[in-house]
């Protein structure tokens, strides 16, 4: 192993320490000894578990001996960027070389991977030193094409033609509910993404903080590319007023879900049926429930990646290579115990690779094909996912109590109709003051910029404002102080609009905003 200084053995163990005691190495996929891959991931302990076992099965048939994966799991897909992205400048800065503890990030979501394709910058007496947090693997053309005969799914690239990334195994977004819940709430089943804006769920609904969950971060941009993007905040902004709490994890809502804690929640595809399954299996029945939006769901990549100066590259290639194989692709939809399935859990995931929808679809536990279901975006709008992540934290995140109260004044109206359910927006009554309280609630501010003022209601303007704001590339243009970081700054700025919006409807001081 090679010698590190000081400061990198300090900075590798205060990476290091979070990720072992809040994450820990899977127990069941441990061996003695042989090779080792560092892996770093958001994905849960069962899928630690079962692809830590076969990789060392894998391992042992293709190369002799069994492999040891080391599984670090600090917490959600956007912790993690942070913490490496945090971990790349203190080197930079340091001039230290980057990386060089890990060999492997796993799972995330595609937008993650994109990010840390991009160089980490940082000025140091005038100079700028940059590092990219991945490092490109080109893999064998043969195992691409076993994998991959397409390179995309209705739109969506399925692995990084330079090789910075590859899909393992598809996700998709829909709405995890609870049957009897919704029943004394006399809310009918949902069907669309407009019915997490239904005024009865208030109280009822679990919402994610989407700064710490790359998956919810990513059903909500899908939201906002399928319906629009002023209608998907729209929907949005009711969905965390109705909040009952706002979740560190995507993994809470099906959770509060199945416990009855709350009615609804938006999750990803395989929490929803794993917890479906868990209380089935318990004697329940099917009172947790999975639906997604006809027309309104995408699917997006679970990616694997090498990261930058891994201390055991050529474990990381086979690491990689083995996630693209049908041993790895079959864990994802075969049932426990089945020959080519997983040992302890099913992981009710989708397979990236195509041949296994063809060929064995019926060995799978889910009825599930993105290759037939999956459809284009029709709303897709560049720097939609940096501004709304931004958006949703001056909107409801930071705004919370009065959110929820101004909220409450507007359905409490006795002209709202609480009874028609889904999304209810100003045009849609005809009381002129639930239209006045109704067009404040769903007010978007404006941004200024080097060329004047940019409206964030209007998608054409949304990539210009993550170029400028959130990556700083207007940081010379003194639009926030240079000690800020512009994500924080334009949250900041955004914040007493809201406030005061929320507050106006609250004290029913409603002009037009």
């Amino acid at each position: 192993m090679r010698r590190l200084t000081p400061y990198a053995l300090a900075l590798l163990a205060l990476i290091a320490l979070p990720f072992l005691v809040r994450g820990g190495a899977s127990h069941r996929a441990a061996v003695e000894s042989g090779p080792e891959v560092i892996v770093i991931t958001p994905s849960t302990e069962q899928i630690r578990d079962e692809l830590g076992e076969a990789f060392a099965l894998w391992h042992e048939r293709r190369f002799g001996t069994r492999a040891r994966v080391i599984w670090s799991a600090p917490g959600g897909a956007v912790e993690i960027r942070r913490l490496l992205t945090s971990a790349w400048e203190a080197r930079l800065r340091q001039g230290l070389p980057v990386g060089g503890d890990a060999d492997v990030l796993l799972g995330g979501g595609s937008y993650e991977f994109e990010t840390l394709k991009r160089p980490v910058e940082v000025r140091v007496g005038g100079q700028t030193r940059t590092a990219s947090v991945l490092e490109p693997v080109v893999l064998p053309a043969d195992v691409l094409a076993a994998c991959y005969p397409q390179p995309d799914l209705a739109g969506q690239r399925l692995y990084d033609a330079d090789g910075w990334w590859y899909g393992v195994a598809l996700s998709t977004f829909g709405i995890v509910w609870n049957a009897p819940v919704l029943d004394r709430l006399g809310v009918p089943p949902p069907t669309r993404w407009a019915d997490v804006s239904d005024a009865r769920l208030l109280g009822w609904f679990t919402m994610v903080d989407l700064s710490q969950s790359g998956s919810v971060l990513a059903a909500f941009d899908n939201i906002v590319q399928r319906v629009g993007w002023r209608r998907g905040i729209a929907i949005l902004r009711r969905a965390a007023a109705n909040a009952r709490t706002f979740a560190p994890s995507g993994t809470r809502g099906p959770l509060d879900v199945a416990s009855g804690d709350a009615a609804m929640a938006v999750a990803i595809d395989f929490y929803a049926r794993v917890e479906a399954q868990v209380v089935a299996a318990a004697g329940h029945g099917d009172r947790v429930r999975f639906t997604v939006p006809a027309n309104e769901s995408a699917m997006d990549p679970d990616p694997v990646a090498m990261l930058r100066n891994p201390p055991h590259p050529e474990m990381a290639r086979r690491f990689i290579t083995f996630c693209l194989t049908p041993d790895a692709q079959r864990l994802w939809q075969f049932a426990v115990g089945s020959v080519g399935g997983p040992r302890w859990w099913a992981l009710h995931r989708m397979p990236i690779m195509r041949a296994l929808y063809e060929q064995e679809a019926d060995r799978f536990v889910d009825p599930v094909n993105p290759f037939r279901d999956a459809s284009a975006p029709s709303h897709r709008a560049a720097g939609s996912r940096a501004v709304l992540l931004a958006l949703f934290g001056a909107m409801a995140m930071e705004s919370q109590e009065a959110l929820r109260a101004a909220w409450r004044v507007i359905v409490s109206h006795p002209a709202y109709p609480r009874e028609r359910g889904g999304l209810v927006m100003a045009a849609d009554v005809q009381d002129a003051a639930l239209q006045a309280m109704l067009e404040r609630f769903d007010a978007l501010p404006m941004v200024p910029s080097p060329q004047g003022t940019l409206n964030v209601g209007d998608p054409a303007s949304l990539e210009s404002i993550e170029r400028g704001w959130i990556r700083g590339g207007w940081s010379g243009e003194a639009l926030w102080n240079p000690q800020d970081r512009p994500a924080e700054a334009l949250r900041a700025l955004w914040l007493p609009f809201f406030e005061d919006n929320y507050d106006a409807i609250v004290n029913r001081s409603t002009p037009h905003p």
